[in-house]
């Protein structure tokens, strides 16, 4: 018996689709009066946009670009998600959630586990986090707007909302940290701080993205991102409440952007016909798995070639590859390399790869490189990814990739060393290899960890019904 069609108006709009965004805001809260915050998020819940409504809103750009409309159409979205802290907080009995062990103990007490740098071990692990973040953290509300004067328009509405404006009446929740992202300028729409672009290999689902579906890996069942359909290994265990809706796993992650840069910079590979600046770009793409411009080493592998998307205004050519003519060896592509490691493909089974899949939601925060830092080759201002992610298991989703893929430096064939360039973490996990294709043995030192984790928190992200019933 085939699945029943997705309830796109019962589903928050960011899990699926994803919030179109020039910038965005979110607003870490707790809950100090139960009875008031219940009637105020009954008035919030017809803002929070659906799935239906983001697949209006982009439908929306298209057409007004294919008319020819230059300037920015005024969009804006919120979403709203709660931690099991948060669900406590309210009365609400979340055990058909709880089953996601890392959803109930949070993230705070899995830092350590994560790879977090900290003091102490185990329970009396202290991460250094933002201090905001070593609080309990009951919910969070994301803000997304196509500019800052629509953003501050958004969020001022949900502080009406919640009374955080008024002097009469005292507000049901306190605001313990906002933090907001904004969508990096020009040339670097789409890209993360360290240059290269993001959000280009986000799983397609069975029975939400369109057939024919475009080339690349396989999509994945809606179980692996939504709770309660077919691929969620909880399944049976989901109330009616506790359906459509998905784990939300946001990480504050700092980038020491001049540090990585005069690591390339530091490493060219030499090889015949490349210049220095060539060889610098090379290691950094090899590092990645991709170019800076998304196109992956595996169809282009000594330098960048802008003839894969060419005619590809969708992009899909960047996520047309497999590894399986390299399984045995890393001339190509590095078995190390980041996209590699997240996202391993054909290097294990497509029934192995799907349970581990993500849905990513994340936004640039922080400055552009200041030439203060150029000179010095040293972080002077705070700047990296407000990541997000969707799936209906924080455990075999986020959870997984950080620390068995990640933070493994045996993963996934036997020679040591090959931790994720980017993102790998935890005691002595500072060398990696196979980023010389002359020499795929040799290893490389990292001189800092280049992403830097400062907090975060494990949510759940709703259904509207379940929302309401919330509410109640």
């Amino acid at each position: 018996m085939s699945e029943p069609a997705l309830d796109l108006g019962n589903i928050q709009g960011d899990i699926l689709v994803g919030l179109l965004k020039k910038t965005e805001t979110f607003d870490f809260f707790q809950i100090n009066d139960v009875a008031a915050f219940k009637q105020l998020l009954k008035t919030l819940i017809p803002h929070v946009k659906t799935a239906k409504q983001a697949l209006d809103d982009r439908s929306e750009v298209q057409h007004h670009k294919k008319s020819g409309g230059a300037e920015l159409i005024r969009l804006s979205g919120i979403n709203i998600a709660f931690s099991h802290f948060g669900l406590q907080k309210l009365g609400i009995d979340d055990k058909s959630l709880t089953v996601d062990t890392a959803f109930q103990s949070g993230q705070r007490v899995d830092a350590f586990n994560l790879g977090d740098d900290g003091k102490g071990s185990g329970n009396d692990f202290n991460p250094e986090w933002d201090p905001a973040f070593k609080q309990q953290i009951h919910g969070v509300i994301l803000s997304t707007a196509d500019s800052d004067e629509t953003l501050k328009g958004t969020t001022a509405m949900v502080e009406e909302t919640f009374h955080l404006r008024s002097h009469q009446v005292k507000s049901p929740i306190t605001i313990v940290k906002s933090i907001t992202g904004v969508v990096r300028p020009g040339n670097e729409k789409g890209h993360e701080h360290f240059g290269f672009l993001d959000g280009v290999s986000e799983p397609l689902i069975i029975g939400f993205n369109a057939d024919p579906l475009p080339p690349g890996p396989k999509p994945v069942r809606a179980g692996i991102i939504l709770t309660g359909k077919d691929g969620d290994q909880f399944k049976a265990q989901r109330e009616a409440w506790s359906t459509d809706g998905s784990y939300l796993v946001f990480r504050y992650l700092f980038q020491r952007v001049p540090e990585f840069n005069d690591f390339l910079n530091k490493n060219p590979i030499t090889f015949p016909g490349l210049t220095e600046k060539e060889g610098s770009e090379l290691f950094g793409a090899r590092l990645v798995g991709r170019w800076k411009s998304g196109v992956p080493v595996g169809l282009a592998p000594w330098r960048d070639d802008p003839k894969v998307i060419e005619n590809d205004p969708t992009k899909t050519n960047l996520n047309n590859f497999l590894y399986a003519a390299e399984q045995g060896f890393q001339k190509i592509c590095p078995f190390a390399a980041h996209a590699r490691k997240m996202n391993p493909r054909d290097d294990i089974s497509d029934a192995a790869n799907e349970k581990h899949r993500i849905m990513r939601r994340g936004v640039p925060f922080g400055p552009e490189l200041a030439n203060d830092e150029k000179t010095a080759k040293e972080t002077k201002h705070g700047r990296g990814l407000l990541f997000a992610s969707y799936q209906s298991s924080i455990v075999n989703g986020f959870r997984f990739q950080q620390i068995s893929w990640a933070n493994n430096r045996d993963f996934n064939v036997t020679s040591p060393h090959r931790i994720d360039p980017l993102i790998g973490q935890g005691a002595g996990q500072n060398f990696v290899s196979g980023l010389n294709p002359r020499d795929p043995t040799a290893q490389v030192q990292r001189p800092v960890k280049f992403v830097v984790p400062q907090g975060g928190e494990y949510f759940f992200s709703p259904s509207i019904s379940g929302l309401n019933h919330i509410a109640a």
